[in-house]
């Protein structure tokens, strides 16, 4: 069966709530309690988003987020009471794609997870609003892949949105909150969330990732793509 959001989270009666809310407003939802609970689902099931807890109880929510990256790549956002920005470095590091801090507005958590809801299907229907791959464009959204120096490189979802956005204002300068209304749908993210996405997107597509030849940092305003 498919399910929009996976829901993982030791604490019963707030992912429960969250649940319910979700589907109230059209975003069918699943709970899974623990790491086993979590791994069974997927298994035997489908989804697009999956929101995951740091903690679960005597588990860690770091080590499920590996696991699941083993045979997936679907976006998964981690929702967490730790407040230190080594725990979201971390998130982000081992594939989360963005790190949401407990106590949460629903409302807040519903916008998220709608933006990336609507760019995933705007990915699968491939759209013609945004860049597609011509002979001119090294951007493929069929593939969500780019190809650079002849080289095809896969990128994963955030990775790909935030390349899309960059090509399309290629040899201009974008502005951190540009970047965040445009790839992860507010502004409302600190500077460690982008950095870390940008780095992720050097070491695919520069040869020197600390030189980069392709994505430069215009300090103190955000980023510009030079191709």
């Amino acid at each position: 069966m498919h399910y929009n959001c996976l829901i993982v989270d030791d604490e019963v009666e707030l992912t429960k709530m969250t649940a319910e809310y979700f589907e109230m407003f059209g975003v069918s939802s699943f709970v899974a309690n623990d790491r086993d609970s979590c791994l069974g689902f997927l298994a035997e099931n489908t989804c697009d988003i999956v929101l995951l807890d740091v903690n679960l109880g005597d588990q860690s929510g770091f080590e499920l987020c590996k696991k699941i990256r083993e045979d997936s790549d679907m976006p998964i956002l981690f929702i967490s009471a730790r407040q230190s920005d080594d725990d979201v470095l971390i998130a982000l590091n081992i594939g989360g794609d963005d790190y949401v801090k407990k106590p949460y507005t629903l409302s807040v958590l519903l916008a998220k997870v709608k933006v990336i809801l609507r760019r995933n299907t705007s990915l699968a229907q491939g759209t013609s609003d945004v860049v597609t791959k011509t002979e001119s464009s090294p951007i493929d959204r069929a593939t969500m892949s780019v190809t650079i120096d002849g080289q095809k490189i896969q990128l994963k979802a955030r990775e790909f949105a935030l390349m899309e956005y960059l090509y399309e204002h290629r040899n201009t300068i974008v502005t951190k909150n540009e970047i965040f209304e445009a790839v992860w749908g507010d502004s409302f993210y600190s500077d460690g969330t982008l950095n870390v996405h940008i780095r992720r997107l050097r070491e695919k597509i520069e040869q020197d990732p600390n030189n980069p030849r392709y994505i430069k940092t215009i300090w103190g305003t955000g980023y510009m793509l030079e191709m």
